[in-house]
């Protein structure tokens, strides 16, 4: 049944409150200032490389975005909210090579959000496999966009000069993108909320915050934090102190631990000692969290001070006991999406078909095609794949090991080697070692394999 939303009584336009629709206008007006005063930015088509520029625009943002939310006429609030989110993404796109490119960026994805919105319109609510239409569509677009991209050469003979770069990078957050608008789908199929309205959800799909780098947001949670904040959930000042520290953590000790790791240490043109790859594995690995997990500290502190509730996406994964409790922990959304789309429905599909003696192996065999996909959404090289396939085999032999335990041990005892503060330490420990040397993979193409292998003094 579909949840409902204590949505305001719809009102008058003139009823919307002068006050805060003057502070809207104001806000509004200075985020479209920026937009057409906006300072050339160098790098990918969405970025965030430049501190001050981007600090302004995000402050730019917010202060439209709380105004627009604000305003009292529901229908309003929406058409405002998503203009402001579509405004806001304006101030981070590349303008250093004139208005075609990112005019056309905006246009693409204004044009794919529609597109779906209508799939699931007509769809969504259908009985049958109907609903699975809308779900995959921005998905084959994802495959498309990442592992097909010739199929868009015509656009590129009528439109030349806009493509600069890879297609999947010219897209920044396709994939994000993605998996929020299918996950939507299934939402709404499953009658956990309402079918939105186009602006709802353009508002919802580009929500900037989460536009970027995640995390993957439910509807469900967005939607009901616009309708009944909740700021014991959402505090301002702890918000601010999120964004700090994960500026902190993006900024500075990323930068850092990225001048340690494979590019910024082994690729230096000198030749590198043994323990220098181990040093760089290590570093890389602690890089990569606080980048990631620093930009969503950014993202989620951000959404906080619009009062609007985001999945948290890291719970201290540099603890984790294994490499299972690992993707408990690392990229926590992605993870749910994953179990909730792939991994159950084709765990208990495989389990049905087979002896119960078996059903390891099923849970096996599907925690396998989690993590091929896994590897395979994050690029199209064979890196990735290999990625994938070593955090598969760890994942699969986490579940035999712990399986093997609990029938060898019984109850008492097991639970006696889970609390063992050895064995805690030590598993910890471990971890962390295939995670960091699993990275490598994740990190590195072929050729840049070769020249780190060719540093390293035998």
């Amino acid at each position: 049944m579909a949840a409902t939303y204590a949505l305001q009584p719809a009102r008058s336009w003139e009823g919307a409150g002068l006050s805060r629709m003057l502070l809207f206008v104001l806000a509004a007006a200075v985020l479209a200032t920026l937009v057409v005063l906006r300072a050339p930015s160098r790098g990918s088509v969405l970025t965030l490389t430049a501190v001050g520029p981007c600090a302004v625009a995000g402050l730019a943002y917010l202060l439209a975005a709380r105004a627009g939310l604000w305003l009292r006429h529901e229908q309003l609030r929406q058409v405002c909210f998503a203009l402001v989110n579509l405004g806001g993404i304006a101030l981070f796109l590349d303008w250093s090579a004139g208005r075609r490119r990112p005019l056309f960026f905006l246009a693409a994805y204004v044009g794919m959000a529609t597109c779906h919105y209508g799939l699931l319109r007509a769809l969504a609510r259908r009985r049958g496999s109907w609903p699975w239409v809308a779900f995959a569509a921005p998905l084959a677009v994802l495959v498309a966009v990442r592992y097909m991209p010739g199929l868009f050469d015509p656009i590129w003979e009528i439109l030349p000069g806009v493509l600069d770069r890879r297609l999947d990078l010219f897209f920044t957050g396709i994939s994000y993108f993605a998996f929020r608008l299918s996950y939507l789908v299934l939402e709404v199929r499953n009658g956990l909320v309402p079918l939105p309205g186009y602006f709802q959800y353009l508002g919802y799909s580009f929500f900037l915050p989460t536009m970027l780098a995640g995390p993957i947001n439910p509807y469900s949670l967005h939607q009901a934090s616009l309708h009944q904040p909740d700021r014991q959930a959402t505090p301002v000042g702890l918000s601010l102190v999120r964004m700090a520290i994960g500026f902190s953590k993006y900024q500075f000790l990323g930068n850092i631990f990225n001048q340690l790791s494979y590019r910024g240490l082994l690729l230096d043109g000198h030749p590198h000692p043994p323990v220098d790859l181990a040093v760089a594995a290590v570093c890389y690995h602690l890089y990569l969290y606080c980048n990631f997990s620093g930009f969503c500290d950014i993202a989620i502190g951000a959404a906080g001070l619009l009062g609007i509730q985001v999945k948290e996406n890291f719970r201290n994964p540099l603890a984790s006991r294994n490499v299972q409790d690992y993707w408990a922990r690392w990229h926590i959304t992605l993870s749910n999406y994953m179990r909730d789309v792939v991994f159950t429905p084709l765990s208990k599909a495989l389990a049905a078909r087979i002896a119960p003696a078996a059903r390891d192996h099923a849970i096996a065999l599907a925690i396998t095609v989690v993590f091929l996909l896994v590897g395979v959404w994050h690029g199209s090289g064979w890196h990735y794949i290999a990625y994938g396939a070593v955090h598969a085999a760890g994942v699969a032999a986490v579940h035999y090991y712990t399986a093997w335990l609990r029938r060898t041990l019984g109850k008492a005892r097991y639970r006696a080697y889970e609390e063992n503060r050895i064995v805690r330490v030590l598993a910890t420990v471990l971890t962390f070692i295939f995670v960091s040397g699993s990275l490598f993979f994740f990190a590195n193409d072929g050729e840049t394999m070769r020249r780190i292998f060719d540093a390293i003094q035998s």
